[in-house]
This record gives C-alpha cells, structure tokens and sequence, in this order.
C-alpha cells in the first residue's frame, strides 16, 4: 500500500507539473496522428515556427486584445481595421465553432505529415454549420527572405466572414432561460460558470453509487474465493474509479467552456487525470493478484512474488508518465527513449548476474525443484533448504554451516532433491568366507529371499539376493530391495532391522563373513594327473581325426543338438519341473 502512494504521488506531481506548464504557456494538448514527435525550435519571435505555436500565439495576442500583433498570425493582404475585424471573427470561430475533438496541433516545425495534406498544410480543425463543414487551415509560408513561417492560410481567412455568418447560437444557449445566457459574470455567460458546479459534483455522486453498487454485486463471490485479505485491497479501487469519474465531469466542463485555449487545457487535464486514475486502479489490481498468487503458492515465493509485482507497478508509473508526457503535453521523449535503451543496455551488462539470479529466482519458484525443508544436493553441497531468497537460496548443511548458492548457478546445475523420493533402496553386499560350502550358500540365499518377502516395509516385488561373484577373499553375494517408506529416519530404522536379521541368518547358516585376507599354502608339488591328460589329448586327437575340432567354433547342427539341454534349475530346486518365464 505504501509502494502505491509513492507511485501516485509521483504521478500527480508529474500531472501538476505539466498542468502548470499547460497554464503558465497555454500549449493545448496534441491528439498525435504519427511517429514520434520532436522538440519544436522556436526560431521566429512570434513563435509560428510550428503550427502549435501559431494557433497559440494567436490566441493569446486575442486574449489580450492586441488586435495588431493577431494580424501578424494571418496569411492576409488587408491591413488595418478590415485586418483586426478578420481576427476578431476567426476568433469567435475558433471559439464557438472549432471541434476540439479533430483539433490536430503539432510541435514540428514541419507539421503533421501524416494527415494527408500537403507538406505546407496543416489542419486545426473542424468547423460544422447548418449548411456544411468548412477546414480551418494553416499554411507554411516564406516571405522574402525570412524563414518559413506557419500562418492561417489566405484559403481559410476567405471563408471566414461566411462562416462567422453561419455559426449559430449554441444548442445549450437554445434551452436555457434567458437569464443564464444574458446574465454575465467576468464577461462570461452566467450557465458557463454554473455548469461546472453542478456536473462535477453529480458525475462524482454517480461514480460513488456506481462503485457502491459494483461491490455490493462482487463482494461476496469476491470474499468467498480470494479471502478478505484480498478484498480489503479490492475496496481501495474505489478511490481511483472516483478519479476516472472525475475526469469525465472535467471533460465535460471543458465542452462548456469559453474560449479554445480553456477548452483545451480542460480537455488535457481530463485526460491526464483519466491516466492516472487508470494507472491507480491497475497498480491496486497489481497488488490484490499478488495476494492471490502467494495464497497458492509456497512461502519461498513470496519474495520473488512481491519484487515482480514491484517492478511491474513501476512498470505501469512509467508508462503512465509517458502517456501523459507524450500524448497531452507535447514532450518529446525520442531523446529520452534513447537515452534509456543505452542506459538499459549499460545497466544490463553490469547487473547481468543480479538479473541472471532474479530469473534463476523465478524458475526455482515456478518449476519447484526444491522447497523449503527439503534435503537436496547441488553440486558439491548437500544439506536442508532454508531460505530461497531473490539473488541466492541458502542450504544448511549437515555440518550444520550455511551455503549460499546464487540462483542463477543453482537454477543451471544438476539438483537431486531426497525429499521427493517415494522410496528408498536397500542395496548391500555381503562377503562370505570362502570355506562356505555351495548347499549352505544354497540355504543362506533362499532364508534370505524368505526375509525379504516376509517383510512388511520391503516392495516384495523388486527384492531379490543372488551370488554375483568370486572376490578375491569372499564370495560376494548382492541383497537388493526397496523399502516403502519416505523419511530417511524410517528408513534407517528398517535397514537397521534387516541387517540385524541378515546377521542372524549368516550365523544360523554355519557361515560367516570374510576378512580382507590372503592364504599362503606349503605343500611339495605332486604334478599333474597323467590320466586325466591323457584322456583329453586322446580326445582332441579324435577330434582332428574325424575333422570335429571345435575351433574357431561349434557347427551349428551341434550348437541346435547341445541347445538347452542343461539341467536348469537345477534338480530339486522348487522352480524344476515349472516352465520358467523369460
């Protein structure tokens, strides 16, 4: 809430600051039609270097009544009285009849190009009577060897007796008594000062009841689904509503005023009000969405959640002054823009990291891979998450020390996070002696397989033991399973247990587990069995006689005959005589 003061503060010094400078130079506001505008150059005294600056100049030179400077703004050939009673009556037009709404008044000193009129034209506006439309024109003229100056074009003064003819009494004069249009009050018709009185406050008492009757629709479907701690943030939108309201009401004050240039800086401040209310009211929307989403989402997020809604309010102040420094004070903001993509690229190169660890912020959010409390490992550090903060997330390790890994490293490195495990693997081997007969491994294998199936915190499914190898002072045999639990104490607990009765069926076997060690055996060499040697060399003998050495392999007819002919399982076995699956 104090963010969203600040940002309307900012914006309304901004709205005083260009209202004062609207008043204190009577620019009117632009209704821009092109590409981006630029600084005017006032290189002529009287300002007509721009079209902007003669429709001014103009009528500030009939505000004052200096009829003689007003001929200056006039592409004319008639001078003295004839010259002033043309001012005065393209005044009235300007006043009475000009429809500010098509009023198009640049600051280049090229004007308009994209009104689809020649170069040296440009339009003000729009005259309509009972008997047509007529232009009112500016003309870029150059006289001797003086530059080029804007001027009300000689085509349009020409019409200007005709159409001050035809400009009728105001349809609001019409039907109103008398005493509100003859009465005056500072030279103004008393109803042009009443109007103001009672439009504002009206158009303020309908915004109220409007607002009041939008919340009373909302509020409980509101309460009921995002909470009263959303809604309370809701209520605040009433205030920039009121503000939309009250541009309305300035708007409509402005199409009663008296003269162009009043009409026109009402007319720029409806609109800038208008942009600040609309900015207001997204910057408290801005606010109750950010509630909505740290509702639904992890506590970890908040931070990042809050500095995305911050630099989306600033986001919103800063196209809100645009808006309004561009658009209805005649600013030019090329330059700015300008400057602010080079500054942009500067800040980005030197903040490259900060903002690689915000985004990393935002991923770690989002996707969550880790959350608070979980024990992960990342890279070389493993430990629980505490704190996921906007440029680093902090992990306790089990030293009990703080790591701090930046977002951006975290968010691009392998992460295993132990939390999310369903299960946990129980994989030991265990190393027997060698004096173990194969019957009592037979025995230990299958008490073991017994244990595993039996055990109510074992997946009975994916448990198995076999004998995998000779090792160099064991025979080793791997005990494989999981265990159905997902905290890492309770798993301890049941691999615990399991080992202790693994322990038991090892002693009950008559064996036992196996040192590192080696055997050094003393004994005269008895030679070779001379009959068993025998035997085989008459055998490859025979082999080579009738052309059957199996060398560099079996024919396939021997290999099709010898094909599963092995007693396996073996005989006895409870799985023999049973066609195994494959």
């Amino acid at each position: 809430m104090f963010s969203i003061r600040i940002a309307m503060a900012v914006m309304l010094a901004a709205c005083l600051v260009t209202g004062a400078q609207a008043a204190e130079k009577a620019k009117p506001a632009e209704v821009l039609k092109g590409s981006v505008q630029a600084e005017a150059t006032y290189d002529d005294p009287l300002g007509r270097s721009t079209p902007q600056g003669t429709v001014v100049g103009f009528l500030k030179a009939m505000q004052r009544e200096d009829y003689e400077r007003a001929v200056d703004f006039l592409d004319t050939r008639q001078t003295g009285k004839r010259a002033e009673l043309l001012a005065i009556e393209l005044h009235h037009i300007l006043d009475e009849g000009l429809s500010t709404v098509t009023t198009t008044l640049s600051v280049k000193p090229e004007g308009n190009l994209q009104d689809h009129l020649p170069d040296n034209r440009e339009l003000v506006g729009m005259v309509k009577t009972k008997k047509g439309e007529y232009k009112i024109l500016l003309e870029r003229v150059q006289k001797e060897n003086n530059p080029p100056v804007w001027l009300f074009s000689s085509e349009t003064l020409k019409l200007v007796p005709q159409i001050y003819d035809e400009i009728d009494v105001p349809w609001l004069e019409k039907h109103l008594p008398a005493a509100m249009t003859e009465t005056r009050v500072a030279g103004q018709p008393l109803y042009r000062w009443v109007i103001p009185l009672v439009v504002l406050p009206l158009v303020l008492f309908l915004g109220w009841l409007f607002t009041r009757a939008i919340f009373a629709l909302v509020r409980e479907p509101m309460r009921k689904r995002f909470g009263e701690a959303v809604m309370s943030k809701l209520r605040g939108i009433g205030k920039p509503l009121m503000l939309l309201f009250a541009s309305g009401a300035v708007y409509v004050i402005s199409l009663g005023s008296a003269s162009l240039l009043t009409r026109l800086f009402w007319t720029f401040m409806a609109s800038t009000m208008a942009v600040v209310g609309l900015t207001w009211l997204i910057l408290y929307l801005i606010d109750a969405g950010a509630d909505i989403i740290e509702r639904r989402r992890p506590e970890a997020a908040n931070a990042v959640i809050r500095l995305s809604a911050t630099l989306m309010k600033a986001l919103a102040v800063v196209v809100g002054l645009v808006v309004i420094f561009y658009y209805f004070a005649g600013i030019n903001l090329t330059a700015v823009v300008a400057g602010l993509g080079i500054g942009g690229i500067a800040v980005a190169f030197a903040a490259q990291k900060t903002i690689e660890n915000f985004f990393g912020g935002l991923f770690l959010v989002w996707d969550k891979p880790i959350r608070l409390g979980d024990y992960c490992k990342a890279g070389e550090h493993a430990g629980t998450v505490e704190h996921i903060g906007l440029r680093s997330t902090l992990i306790r390790t089990l030293a009990r020390t703080v790591v701090s890994i930046p977002n951006g490293q975290l968010s691009s490195i392998s992460v295993e996070n132990f939390a999310l495990r369903d299960r946990f693997l129980f994989k030991h081997t265990l190393n027997l002696r060698y004096e173990t007969t194969a019957d009592q491994l037979r025995y230990l294998l299958a008490q073991i397989r017994e244990l595993l199936y039996q055990h109510p915190r074992v997946d009975s499914t994916s448990a198995r033991i076999r004998f995998i190898s000779f090792g160099p002072s064991s025979l080793d045999t791997e005990v494989f399973a999981y265990v159905l639990v997902k905290d890492y104490d309770a798993f301890l607990a049941v691999q615990e247990d399991l080992l202790l009765r693994i322990m038991d069926l090892v002693e009950s076997s008559g064996s036992g587990f196996a040192f590192p060690s080696q055997t050094l055996y003393m004994a005269g060499d008895g030679g070779l069995d001379e009959e068993k040697s025998r035997k085989a060399a008459e055998t490859v003998r025979r082999w080579r006689d009738e052309g059957e050495l199996p060398f560099p392999d079996h024919t396939p007819a021997l290999v099709s005959h010898l094909d599963s002919t092995l007693d396996y399982p073996p005989k006895g076995s409870v799985l023999s005589g049973k066609k195994e699956s494959v």
